[in-house]
């Protein structure tokens, strides 16, 4: 059992790089890696969309972001013998005036996309980090973390200046009354 013990932390042990990554590790990058190219066909898409300069310059920010990241992953699972998931084609660039106005997606919904995928990014970045045994792969999702917190913030900002930004239902007041609560009002629950 010591043996088997010392050859584990062996292998857990010295430069992360040599390390074998776990199924988690496996996954989450795989994963990850599909997702970001689905997003940068989407945003090239959306780009020949979108009307509002900011929320352009925007997407093509979260594009070259989103390469950035596919590199990083691809170099890394190509580094441990992972067969890559398939890429989508590279989308054509198109004007605004060249998509019928009924076949436009508007810049509100673009945001509102952009804003859920940020969101849905830093729950797998976070998810990544937390399988993580390798401190090397653990601090490339933390970086992309970090990004995509900062990438969402711009859009919170971008959402509310730009009228955007369909809060739910507010809660205004801001003192409630203690109410009693009896066994006549949970029984009428």
């Amino acid at each position: 059992m010591k043996n088997l013990r010392r050859m584990i932390m062996g292998i857990m042990s010295g430069n992360p790089k040599e390390q074998p990554m776990h199924y988690g590790e496996v996954f989450s990058t795989w994963s990850y890696l599909a997702g970001i190219k689905a997003m940068v066909a989407a945003y090239q898409t959306q780009e020949n969309h979108c009307g509002d300069e900011d929320l352009k310059k925007m997407i093509k920010a979260l594009i070259e972001q989103g390469k950035q990241e596919e590199e990083e992953v691809v170099t890394l699972l190509k580094e441990n013998g992972i067969a890559l998931p398939p890429s989508p084609p590279e989308r054509s660039k198109a004007t605004l005036e060249d998509i019928p106005v009924g076949a436009r997606i508007n810049d509100a919904e673009i945001a509102l996309s952009i804003s859920k995928d940020i969101a849905a990014g830093l729950v797998a970045c976070s998810q990544a980090m937390g399988q993580c045994t390798r401190e090397d792969i653990a601090m490339m999702f933390g970086q992309f973390h970090t990004v995509k917190a900062q990438n969402g913030a711009k859009m919170l900002k971008m959402n509310k200046e730009k009228g955007w930004l369909v809060p739910p239902p507010l809660h205004a007041q801001k003192h409630l009354e203690a109410v009693p609560v009896t066994t006549k009002t949970v029984s009428k629950i």
